[in-house]
């Protein structure tokens, strides 16, 4: 990306502060700590996310028949207090819960959000929704551009930027993408330019279009509830992702930060020997 060398003059006080952003990874000096600042700034702010935690992970029994799948730990913390973090350090602070499975033990823990520095609501099913299902019990609380997150997901991946794209892009849906080895575990895509034109979810061997899989963090426009049905089960992977890619109104965000998607023993192990916070 084209840049302009600047030089500019802050009080102490301010510089200090900017100082205090480098971490040497994230952020590496005094010069990508301003833009990264002046970038957020200027970002698209959106407020609201809805974790998708119903799930039985019945892949991840007998762990999961006493807590839900997103409350299993990693590194000392529920695995999806992580998402949580993540969206407070992005501004997003109405967070809405879609629960299903124990999912008295996640409004335990989280209660309405105010000790971890967030507001959180509960969307429960009566009975199974699916993904898109439940997604769509969120609708009536929700006015603007949105995120969405799977509860079961752990990455590192700089929201800024993604919304950011999705704005630029201009479509109903921006699905986050990452690769992996492990494509017949997961959706996988083909992508021309920024838009998928292919969806398919769990390809069988040998038929994937590529290494990149959905890494299940999405940003939606409202109008991603028209493709929803009103009521019964669906599943924004088999049911509302092709039906958006027909429409090219699907565009596919690429990232390169830590993503474990925590759904059987192996992936959990995994992520406890390599997640780092």
């Amino acid at each position: 990306m084209d840049r302009d060398r600047l030089t500019i003059t802050l009080r102490k006080d301010i510089l200090r502060k900017v100082d205090s952003f480098i971490d040497g990874t994230t952020i590496r000096n005094r010069s990508h700590a301003i833009e990264t600042l002046i970038s957020r700034s200027i970002a698209p702010k959106i407020d609201t996310a809805v974790i998708l935690a119903g799930g039985e992970g019945i892949k991840l029994r007998p762990v999961t028949y006493e807590i839900p799948k997103s409350l299993i730990p990693i590194s000392g913390k529920p695995l999806v207090e992580y998402t949580v973090e993540m969206l407070k350090r992005a501004d997003i602070r109405n967070i809405i819960f879609a629960i299903g499975h124990l999912g008295d033990k996640i409004r335990d823990h989280f209660g309405d959000g105010s000790k971890f520095g967030v507001r959180i609501t509960y969307k429960e099913e009566s009975k199974r929704l699916g993904t898109a299902g439940a997604l769509k019990s969120s609708a009536s609380d929700i006015n603007g551009t949105f995120l969405t997150i799977h509860g079961d997901v752990l990455s590192h991946i700089n929201l800024f930027d993604l919304l950011q794209f999705h704005k630029d892009q201009a479509t109903v849906a921006t699905m986050a993408l990452t690769t992996t080895d492990d494509i017949q575990s997961h959706g996988n895509v083909r992508l021309q330019g920024t838009k998928i034109l292919e969806f398919q979810e769990k390809p069988n061997k040998g038929k994937a279009f590529s290494y990149l899989v959905n890494a299940g963090i999405y940003v939606f426009e409202p109008s991603i509830f028209t493709y929803i049905p009103k009521s019964g089960e669906s599943y924004l992977e088999e049911d509302i992702f092709p039906k958006l890619t027909q429409k090219q109104e699907l565009s596919g965000f690429t990232f390169d930060g830590a993503w474990f998607d925590i759904t059987t023993h192996e992936s959990y192990e995994k992520a406890l020997k390599n997640w780092k916070p």
